[in-house]
């Protein structure tokens, strides 16, 4: 028994380090630790999930965490740190407010070296609890298997809320939700099953939402903040092969319109559904009174796509009498600065709005160029989003619900797959260095073959049965939806 006591005893001197007691080093490296992902001097919620990380290119790690009042330590062999919950907690709940110091040691060629220390600042403000997205494999022309997830921020939980392995196959997309409220949404069925499907606490309906008025179905969807009204796109969508960025989405044709959800009713005025012009991305202001939207001159494509530049617009809606206003407003004119943007959605407080912008075109979420931009609305200058961006696409975002952080996808860590990134929002509304959302592995993105895809904050779980939710949209009784232009 004394033999195998001093055995174990010499794997732990072995090691260099305990969990409670880390090592010396004898040597200080003046760089940053090469941690993947990226956490370094990034602002989290006192929620938020562990972030583990790995420090690539070398074994032995041992990691200290500390804030004024509570320190632990992980160590481990691989180079790959899986931070205990119940310790991160506690580190989160001591830290709140203040700074998290995280001091990286290695061992290399024998010797225990530390490098600069870094930190996390953990904020005061809360975050929604969960995130809802599309896992789609990132194809051209064709789909595969995808679902819509939502993951609980404060664990590495996902569950599925729809998986098209229930539908038969089919193309599923645009989940969108009332006031982020986890009991009323949409999304649509595309092909089989066609259908745009609304869920009311425990009622589902689907609705057949092609008029002989209208292009197509209806698309990009923004709720009124009573629930009472739903703005869309009706999009003639083409996607084609691009020679530099894989592949190009772009609209042939394109209107804006508002569905009456009590009435069943498609509305729209001439301002917002013409021939001339592409109107598309539709968002309504938080007190419902406004409607943005971008729009650009209707140019014939492909040949004149890199003319294609869409501006951000605004017209008042009546939400009383289901009325238009007379005039739009332009807010950010393309052909002054010769940027199209695009996916444009106010902040809950209306204070601010966040947009995507890019070179040219309809869709930007392959060209590397997309950037987030962000404008006061009270003033309306363009607030700086220097911190949140990258070289690689930066595009679709969503509000948490109390406007203190935004989540968006970028393709900054190789180019190919959309990631989640989450960016704290300061009083000024400058976006904090954004972090990925953290993985139970450290590897978790490197080996996914999917993209995330319209990230959406949730302020809770969705608890429709899925099966019920399948059930219900094979059933194929859809409501038919009927189309009126009103008067200003």
């Amino acid at each position: 028994m004394k033999q195998l006591l001093y055995f174990l005893f010499a794997i732990l001197l072995s090691g260099g380090c305990s969990p409670d007691r880390p090592p010396v080093a004898s040597v200080q490296i003046d760089e940053l630790p090469p941690v993947y992902p990226d956490y370094v001097d990034v602002t989290i919620p006192a929620t938020m999930a562990p972030l583990n990380f790995s420090v690539r290119g070398f074994g032995k790690v041992c990691t200290v965490f500390q804030t004024e009042g509570y320190t632990f330590s992980v160590c481990t062999s691989d180079g790959s740190l899986s931070i205990p919950e119940e310790k991160w907690k506690k580190l989160l709940a001591v830290g709140k407010g203040k700074q998290v110091d995280i001091s990286v040691l290695v061992e290399d060629e024998g010797k225990w070296k530390a490098f600069r220390t870094f930190h996390i600042d953990v904020s005061t403000d809360p975050i929604d609890s969960y995130i809802a997205y599309r896992l789609i494999d990132p194809g051209y022309q064709l789909w595969g298997s995808m679902g819509i997830y939502q993951r609980e921020l404060n664990s590495f939980k996902q569950e599925a809320i729809l998986e098209n392995r229930l539908t038969d196959s089919n193309c599923m997309n645009c989940h969108s939700f009332c006031n982020q409220d986890p009991d009323k949404m949409l999304l649509h069925i595309r092909a089989k099953y066609g259908c745009t499907v609304l869920i009311d606490g425990e009622k589902i309906e689907t609705l057949d939402t092609k008029t002989e008025n209208t292009i197509s179905p209806l698309v990009y969807p923004s709720w009124h903040p009573s629930g009472k009204y739903i703005a869309f796109s009706v999009n003639n969508t083409t996607q084609d092969t691009h020679p530099v960025h894989r592949t190009e989405v772009y609209d042939k044709a394109s209107d804006v319109v508002v569905y009456d959800v009590e009435k069943q009713t498609i509305l729209t005025t001439g301002l917002l559904f013409s021939k001339n012009r592409f109107e598309t991305f539709p968002t309504f202001s938080p007190n419902g009174k406004s409607l943005y939207f971008c729009s650009a001159p209707a140019v014939k494509v492909p040949g004149g796509l890199k003319e294609l530049r869409y501006s951000l617009c605004r017209i008042s809606f009546d939400p009383e009498r289901g009325i238009f206003g007379s005039a739009v407003d332009t807010i950010y004119h393309a052909e002054t600065e010769q940027r199209s943007i695009l996916f444009p959605r106010v902040s809950p407080d209306g204070k601010y709005l966040l947009c995507t912008t890019t070179s040219y075109g309809t869709f930007p979420i392959w060209h590397k160029d997309a950037d987030l931009c962000m404008f006061d609305l009270a003033t309306g200058e363009q607030i700086s989003t220097e911190e949140a961006n990258s070289p690689d696409t930066d595009s679709y975002h969503s509000w948490s619900s109390n406007s203190k952080w935004v989540v968006f996808s970028s393709r900054r860590l190789d180019g190919l797959y959309t990631r989640p990134f989450i960016a704290h929002v300061d009083e000024g509304g400058i976006l904090s260095k954004p972090f990925l959302l953290p993985q139970e592995s450290a590897d978790y993105y490197t080996c996914l073959t999917k993209s995330y895809n319209i990230p959406e904050f949730v302020k809770g779980k969705v608890k429709m049965n899925m099966y019920r939710f399948a059930s219900r949209i094979k059933e194929g009784k859809n409501r038919k939806v009927s189309f009126r232009r009103v008067s200003t």
